[in-house]
């Protein structure tokens, strides 16, 4: 290879001596940049979408291809985030495609040490039968002076930053009621 070959090829001669004197188009090109296509230009669809992280509402666009996400990008038609995502909003791909998310149920007993798997029934029915009994336990009716209350204290709901509106919205409305008072989300503390 010839000197003037390399130097052709070297991107700041390229820009010096072209018609690109701020390197921002061919100038700046190489063999392997020219190759590259964005994620979003094969994806087979895009499915519009809010950011899960907090209340805000940023709109999303989800990128698939093969069925998998491929890319998660600000939408710019939300009148909400005019198509910017903060930082976890931009990183929130992971949150559904990252090998370390958790795909099985994880109990463990009181007491224990270790972790087991269950199954989602048995870890379903588990969970009803102590949001029963908590209840039970401590139902109000009436107050010392016979005022109605019809709550309980025994439990409560902290919701997370990762449920969209309408998730939070039926928390909402299933834990009162069963009669907690005592329901809070996270994205709003």
């Amino acid at each position: 290879m010839g000197v003037r070959t390399w130097l052709g090829s070297w991107p700041v001669y390229r820009q010096l001596t072209g018609s690109d004197p701020l390197g921002l188009g061919a100038a700046a090109k190489s063999a392997r940049s020219k190759e590259l296509t964005a994620r979003t230009e094969t994806a087979d669809s895009v499915a519009r979408s809010i950011c899960p992280y907090c209340a805000v509402g940023c709109g999303q666009r989800v990128y698939v291809k093969d069925g998998q996400v491929t890319q998660i990008e600000g939408d710019p038609d939300s009148p909400i985030s005019r198509g910017r995502l903060c930082p976890k909003g931009a990183a929130s791909k992971n949150l559904v495609t990252s090998e370390l998310r958790q795909q099985k149920v994880r109990y463990r007993r009181p007491y224990g040490t270790e972790w087991e798997d269950l199954d989602l029934a048995t870890a379903m029915d588990m969970i009803a039968d102590r949001v029963i009994a908590a209840r039970d336990a401590t139902w109000e009716d009436v107050d010392s002076d016979g005022r109605p209350l019809h709550r309980t204290l025994g439990f409560a709901s902290l919701g997370g930053a990762t449920l969209d509106n309408e998730e939070n919205y039926l928390i909402k409305k299933l834990f009162t009621a069963l009669g907690a008072l005592q329901i809070e989300n996270q994205a709003r503390i």
